[in-house]
């Protein structure tokens, strides 16, 4: 639900949204999902919604139709510029590259080969994969560019751990464990625990409506920081 609800709020302001990897539940739904979305200022605006974000209804999957809580990651990072990626060299000695079968729906022969590819950075332990594209070398270069960017958003935040050492102690804004709430049982709400913005429409906010959250959070964040 929310891959979507950010896939439709790429499309409403005008960004492209590609899926670049998608791992199914062992039963429903999807357990991890990576894409990438390009447009300007989009990564500051994706900030806003970096954090767990908590949903409420009746389960499709319980018979008993009782009510579900449920609680979803979204990590949001910039992606590096092809100019950017050649000055991130990674020695082959560092990579393990799996290749595998690939999953979910598909046509046109993506589940009958070994397309997919998963690279893992050894020395962090940091994994990127894709099995969007059609042939494996594309589904490597992709993989590759996700994992750079994950290598550079770790050496991003190493910096900003060691200024904050060097600052003192100050209160993180864009981090906590429940920003969001979905409520569709028994009672229809979405509130943002940051910002006490509220709508009463939450299909309307799950279809991509999201920039009057988006917008509260990032005034928020101006207000705190001057």
């Amino acid at each position: 639900m929310l891959l979507r609800m950010y896939t439709r709020w790429a499309e409403r302001q005008g960004f492209e949204a590609e899926v670049d990897d998608v791992q199914y539940g062992d039963e429903a739904g999807i357990k991890s999902a990576t894409f990438t979305v390009r447009g300007t200022n989009v990564y500051g605006l994706l900030s806003a919604e970096r954090g767990v974000h908590r949903l409420v209804r009746i389960s499709p999957f319980d018979a008993q139709k009782r009510r579900h809580t449920s609680f979803a990651s979204l990590d949001v990072i910039p992606m590096l510029e092809e100019a950017d990626e050649e000055d991130i060299e990674i020695p082959p000695d560092e990579l393990r590259i799996d290749v595998y079968r690939s999953s979910g729906p598909g046509g046109q022969s993506v589940n009958t080969t070994d397309s997919a590819v998963r690279i893992t950075h050894i020395p962090t332990g940091i994994v990127a994969a894709c099995q969007n594209e059609r042939s494996q070398l594309q589904n490597r270069a992709v993989a590759m560019r996700i994992l750079k960017a994950r290598l550079a958003e770790r050496d991003r935040a190493k910096r900003e751990e060691e200024m904050a050492s060097i600052r003192g102690e100050r209160k993180a804004v864009d981090f906590g464990s429940q920003i969001r709430s979905y409520v569709l049982a028994p009672y229809q709400m979405v509130k943002d625990h940051r910002t006490d913005e509220e709508m009463g429409d939450p299909q309307r906010v799950l279809d991509g409506d999201i920039v009057r959250f988006t917008e509260a959070e990032l005034r928020r964040r101006a207000a705190a920081s001057s």
